[in-house]
């Protein structure tokens, strides 16, 4: 009897830890898993106009109706751009700031506290207030008409510019926060490397090519990573200030996605294209993972 009372309080002893994680994971089960799988069930599959009747499946027309999607194709090609125009600055930008406020000045807090509102700021208020700023009449216009550059340039309406208008939001909305991120890491460098560069000759911004950078290189990583996913999955800011357009030419694939399963209610197609972004995310997250790894050695 000792054996097995011995034997049920080391198996009580295991289970704990789980019996605390199950409500939790139960919920995940509820609102993500479960969620997910369904999701990928009806990437093969196809509602016939009656969303109260069961799918059908047909196997893999779905994507083959996605390959010769002109549309899908354009919102790759932008969500691509996005990527590219987007995280270069989101990776150097902060980290010059953080440089910048990483330093016992009177009023630093201020300035720290300034550049970080916008993290803090509704998405949908900093949308309509961009928007606005780039109306034909708005404050942008106004101050290029007045300095006698240019007369009503069409930041939004253009197909040539609405992306990258855009863009600029994004920029300016996630610099705070990666700054921060970058500020953790810089205030966990000691200052005698500094002091010792300083002796043998390097300072000013050397220092921080022969100092900072590589000490921050994980950090740089990280927020690579994290901007990166990001803008694939910007939705936002596209939504409120152009709706994907003019022309399909600030549509992402977030925001096609959306437009199928909640304006057009192909469901279907809308878990396909979901699948689709899912496995561009994955192959990206691995091939990060593989270089952080590797600069980790």
């Amino acid at each position: 009897m000792k054996f097995v009372t011995l034997i049920k309080q080391q198996l009580l002893i295991k289970l704990t830890p789980y019996l605390f994680l199950f409500p939790a994971l139960l919920l995940l089960g509820i609102t993500i898993l479960f969620p997910t799988f369904q999701a990928f069930y009806l990437s093969f599959t196809q509602y016939n106009y009656d969303l109260t009747q069961p799918s059908s499946w047909i196997g893999l027309e779905n994507f083959y109706r996605l390959s010769h999607d002109s549309v899908f194709w354009r919102t790759l090609i932008n969500t691509v751009l996005y990527l590219f125009g987007v995280v270069p600055f989101l990776v150097s930008l902060p980290l010059l700031l953080a440089i910048l406020v990483n330093n016992n000045l009177r009023g630093i807090h201020l300035f720290r506290l300034a550049f970080y509102i916008p993290v803090i700021i509704s998405t949908v208020v900093v949308g309509i207030t961009w928007k606005t700023l780039y109306g034909s009449n708005g404050l942008f216009n106004q101050l290029l008409s007045y300095v006698g550059l240019l007369n009503g340039v069409p930041w939004l309406t253009s197909t040539e510019m609405a992306i990258w208008s855009v863009m600029l939001v994004t920029i300016w909305k996630g610099l705070g926060y990666y700054m921060m991120i970058y500020l953790a890491g810089l205030q966990g460098i000691p200052k005698e490397l500094y002091e010792a560069a300083a002796i043998d000759g390097s300072d000013g911004w050397q220092k921080h090519l022969d100092i900072t950078i590589p000490l921050m290189r994980s950090y740089i990583l990280l927020v690579t990573v994290i901007s990166s996913i990001s803008a694939i999955k910007t939705f936002e800011e596209v939504y409120i200030m152009t709706q994907g357009g003019p022309l399909n030419s600030s549509k992402t694939i977030v925001y096609y996605l959306y437009e199928k399963a909640f304006h057009d209610l192909d469901i279907n197609y809308a878990c396909t294209i979901g699948l689709v972004l899912f496995l561009i995310i994955l192959a990206f997250s691995i091939i990060n993972l593989k270089i952080s790894v590797y600069y980790e050695k």
